[in-house]
């Protein structure tokens, strides 16, 4: 079954290939969450734009997008339209998410969820996915062709 169709507000790839640059963060599924939250301090420490980036868990949801969350799902969803922030969002929304230059994925949830997220990410990453979770789920999880 082919993955979803690309978005077509999809951000220009700088690593010049159709495929976002992968990079793979060690960590277990209770820490994944952590990892993504040091993956994005680092990312905005070097230069990238809050506005940039989208933040995606597998399990549990970002204690931030809870909190956003709180106040209305249109307001929440408002945020991702301005991008003038990092934008967080779990799996259970994962097909409406548009596309950022950075898409960190937190695999804190099951094998299952994270199969079906993983492909959407990729698509929804312009330059560069980053993946925080066990790298044999992930490598087994890339393997299957996602």
């Amino acid at each position: 079954m082919p993955g979803p169709p690309a978005p077509k507000n999809r951000p220009e790839n700088r690593s010049g290939g159709d495929d976002p640059q992968l990079q793979l963060i060690p960590a277990p599924a209770d820490g994944a969450l952590d990892a993504a939250e040091e993956a994005l301090d680092l990312l905005l420490d070097s230069g990238r734009s809050p506005g940039e980036v989208l933040v995606l868990t597998t399990g549990e949801r970002h204690p931030w997008a809870a909190h956003e969350l709180s106040f209305g799902e249109a307001s929440y969803w408002a945020q991702q339209d301005t991008a003038e922030d990092v934008f967080f969002a779990d799996a259970a929304s994962v097909d409406k998410v548009t596309a950022r230059p950075v898409v960190i994925v937190a695999l804190n949830g099951g094998d299952d969820v994270a199969a079906r997220t993983l492909p959407v990410a990729r698509s929804r990453a312009g330059a560069l996915l980053v993946v925080c979770g066990d790298p044999e789920r992930v490598t087994a999880l890339l393997g299957a062709g996602v």
